[in-house]
């Protein structure tokens, strides 16, 4: 394990993760609002629509993307 700054909150803590254990639970809470919001809706939507439409930042939106997070983006 290393020491890290969480990419969520800017905290400082321990762990093979991007992010803090605080952070851990909103994390899994937004990667299903978004995969649910995109299986809900059948168009075609960019980063920045899913962020204007869901109010999860375009910054975690693209992260998850990056990671591969979202099942049907």
């Amino acid at each position: 394990m290393e020491f890290k700054r969480c990419v969520r909150c800017g905290c400082f803590f321990t762990s093979d993760s991007d992010i803090c254990v605080n952070c851990e639970s909103k994390e899994r809470l937004e990667i299903n609002k978004l995969n649910n919001f995109i299986r809900e809706n059948e168009y075609s939507l960019n980063a920045q629509e899913l962020a204007d439409n869901t109010n999860i930042s375009i910054n975690n939106i693209n992260r998850y993307i990056k990671n591969d997070s979202l099942k049907n983006f």
